[in-house]
Formats: structure tokens, sequence, C-alpha cells
């Protein structure tokens, strides 16, 4: 996916970013504490389970840094962005 492609689809992604080295989409999501941060780990997990599509992450106490790229074709694809906003809606009340 081109880079003005991935920018239009980031428009619609509060909170996302193109990675630096742009093969891939990141957020970093803070929460109360960690068992906060533990449920949003296993929500994510269970819709990547669905979606057949895995983020990298990384996660501390009160934080969870979230990394999609497709590996298969080493960049961005339109599932990222899919999983991504599934991310995004898993954050609403």
């Amino acid at each position: 996916m081109d880079e003005d492609h991935s920018l239009s689809y980031l428009d619609q992604l509060p909170g996302w970013e193109i990675s630096g080295d742009k093969t891939g989409i990141r957020r970093t999501l803070r929460f109360k504490n960690f068992l906060e941060t533990i449920s949003f780990i296993n929500a994510m997990a269970y819709m990547s389970e669905q979606q057949g599509h895995h983020p990298d992450f990384s996660a501390g106490y009160n934080y969870c840094e979230v990394l999609f790229t497709t590996h298969a074709i080493g960049g961005l694809s339109e599932n990222d962005f899919i999983c991504a906003a599934k991310i995004n809606d898993l954050l609403e009340p």
C-alpha cells in the first residue's frame, strides 16, 4: 500500500500513526492500572484471533504499545487498518 493510501486510512483512525519505517501503524495506549492493561490485551488477543491477524505489542503496568503490519508483504495492508479500527472500538465505553 502506498503512503498516500495509508494516510487516507490513517485519517479515520484517531490515535494511530505510521511507524518510522512506514511498514506498520502503531498506537500507545494508557490505562489506569495493570488489570485494565491485561484486560485490554486479552480483548485484543480475542479480536486478533477472530480476524486471523495478530499485532506485535509490548506492555507494562499501565500501557500497551501496539503495532500492526503485514509480515507476508513486508508492509501495510487494509487488514492492518481494519484491525486498528477494531482496537479503537474496544476502547469505546
